[in-house]
């Protein structure tokens, strides 16, 4: 890696009671759990030792506390923006995956395989990347040569926009896992302008 490489690492969020019960969340709001609280604590540390210089984050509450964490940590002052949101998941924010099962099998069983352009009256993957890409261009234009930045985001929204920011067409997702709660990607950009490439997927803290 170049030493003027400039680079993101895109958090996602620690756990929340919705996660645990397996309820779509959305751009809902409900607030890490204790697990999330620990997940949050045990990644703090790590992402601080890479040295980062700028901390973003989604304006959604499970963001802005796992945020917290990093921000005490590193003793950065975090800064929010709502284009680092998850998905609008429309009348499916707030149910639960049986729920689901039982009224719309087809669609939900799609849903499950990271197609959220399903859900009715939903986000597409398009506009959820394009918003992505746009706030961490942004980020990134605000880091010097050799600086890192940190964008605390959500699963959905950081894997959809992966495929965008290697220069891959959306539906390339397919072929990447979901994130865990408190997984990290890293990606550096070598030169001003270059393709961004793919350092890292999925990394996790121990707890």
């Amino acid at each position: 890696m170049s030493a003027d490489a400039r680079r993101l690492v895109l958090l996602r969020h620690g756990r929340t009671a919705w996660n645990a019960e397996r309820r779509i969340q959305g751009q809902l709001d409900p607030e890490l759990d204790d697990t999330g609280h620990a997940q949050a604590a045990a990644v703090a540390p790590l992402l601080t030792a890479l040295g980062p210089a700028l901390l973003w984050s989604s304006d959604s509450a499970r963001a802005r506390q796992t945020a917290a964490y990093l921000a005490k940590e590193s003793g950065l002052e975090p800064a929010y923006d709502a284009r680092l949101r998850e998905y609008y998941l429309a009348d499916w924010q707030g149910l639960g995956h049986a729920e689901l099962v039982e009224r719309e099998p087809e669609l939900f069983a799609r849903f499950r395989t990271g197609d959220f352009d399903v859900v009715p009256g939903g986000e597409n993957a398009v506009d959820v990347a394009a918003r992505m890409v746009a706030v961490l261009g942004e980020l990134l234009d605000a880091l010097a040569p050799g600086e890192l930045g940190v964008a605390v985001s959500h699963g959905a929204a950081i894997r959809d926009v992966i495929p965008t920011l290697l220069g891959w067409p959306v539906a390339e997702r397919a072929a990447l896992h979901s994130l865990d709660n408190c997984g990290w990607v890293e990606l550096e950009q070598p030169a001003p302008g270059a393709p961004l490439r793919l350092r890292a997927y999925n990394r996790v803290a121990p707890l």
